[in-house]
């Protein structure tokens, strides 16, 4: 008697995905799946947060200046070390640490991939138990293979990505991942410790009701933005409104929500961060990435997020980023003529 399931654990999907596709190595499929293992491990810290000596400051800051969490180093620790261990990555840059790691052992050189992450957005959160997650983005080297990775293989275009996705660790646990084949979305089942396709194909529609953007930085903004913001709330039932503006100072949470729902994610820059605030290697560029394979779109106001090339591993970006009515809309606003600071 056959046996029909109706899902397919993570492992299952990526491997007929890859047979899909000719002379396939697997070696991608191997990483998402060495990814997917590191994030079970942090999803179990992260659930007993509030019962062990994890939640708080470490003592310590980030490249950034930041102070970190002890949930940031346990979850960057756990990054590393199955990337390391494993033997589809060449080496890695995390934004929790100053300069990239090489993973300089025979194996890990004749890798094809290097990957890129933020171990744990969001984490000023952690003590409030509010959504967190994971972020990161593979790119294929352009380093001679069998040679340690360098410099050049990570500092590339966010459009040279491969793969890139995302962890939230919420009410439930899901890996949503994209490649240039699709987007695809994974919870997971507790009682199998294992992630199963919930959300395949993901689209982000082209309109949606909600827009995030951090009010209480408001009057740092330029006039243009703050114009469009004061439009956005003044929209009538004719214009698409009202919307919902909803901000909760973790990146995976709201652009979540927005890849499911639709809407629209701004982080512009200000007068005290000039040049944007969020990540363009470990926030943006993923984001921007699989917002773009879903049908959404992503820019820094001036251009198109993939097509910004890094001068360093920590530079930071404005980002406008969610359904592509409503950054059309957001962008036709900011490359109009600067007008004087519009009342709320």
């Amino acid at each position: 008697m056959a046996v029909r399931r109706q899902i397919l654990t993570l492992d299952e999907f990526t491997i007929q995905q890859y047979r899909k596709i000719p002379n396939a190595t697997g070696e991608l499929s191997t990483l998402l799946r060495d990814i997917a293992l590191a994030a079970k491990r942090i999803n179990v810290e992260v659930n007993k947060a509030g019962l062990v000596d994890i939640i708080g400051d470490a003592g310590i800051t980030n490249v950034q200046g930041e102070a970190v969490k002890k949930l940031d180093v346990f979850a960057n620790n756990q990054m590393l070390g199955v990337l390391q261990n494993g033997i589809s990555c060449a080496g890695i840059c995390s934004e929790e640490m100053d300069d990239m790691v090489v993973f300089n052992d025979e194996m890990s050189n004749r890798s094809k991939y290097v990957v890129m992450f933020d171990p744990l957005d969001g984490s000023s959160n952690i003590d409030t138990n509010v959504s967190i997650g994971t972020i990161f983005g593979v790119y294929r080297r352009v380093s001679e293979l069998g040679t340690p990775c360098v410099m050049a293989d990570f500092l590339q275009y966010g459009l040279k990505q491969v793969a890139a996705g995302y962890v939230v660790y919420g009410s439930s646990t899901m890996f949503v991942y994209a490649t240039r084949r699709g987007v695809n979305g994974f919870t997971l089942d507790p009682s199998i410790g294992e992630f199963c396709l919930s959300h395949p194909e993901i689209k982000c529609p082209d309109d949606g009701k909600i827009y995030s953007v951090n009010g209480g930085y408001y009057s740092q903004y330029k006039n243009n933005v703050k114009n469009f913001i004061n439009r956005l709330q003044n929209k009538t039932k004719q214009e698409g409104g009202p919307l919902t503006q909803r901000f909760t100072g973790s990146m995976v949470a709201d652009l979540h929500r927005t890849l499911i729902k639709g809407g629209l994610f701004m982080y512009p820059l200000t007068t005290e961060n000039p040049h944007g605030k969020l990540r363009l290697m470990y926030e943006c560029n993923p984001f921007a990435f699989i917002m773009e394979v879903a049908g959404g779109k992503a820019s820094s106001g001036d251009s198109r997020i993939l097509d910004i090339l890094p001068a360093s591993l920590h530079d930071r970006t404005p980002i406008f980023i969610g359904s592509k009515n409503m950054v059309d809309e957001c962008l036709e606003e900011l490359n109009g003529r600067e007008t004087p600071n519009a009342e709320r």
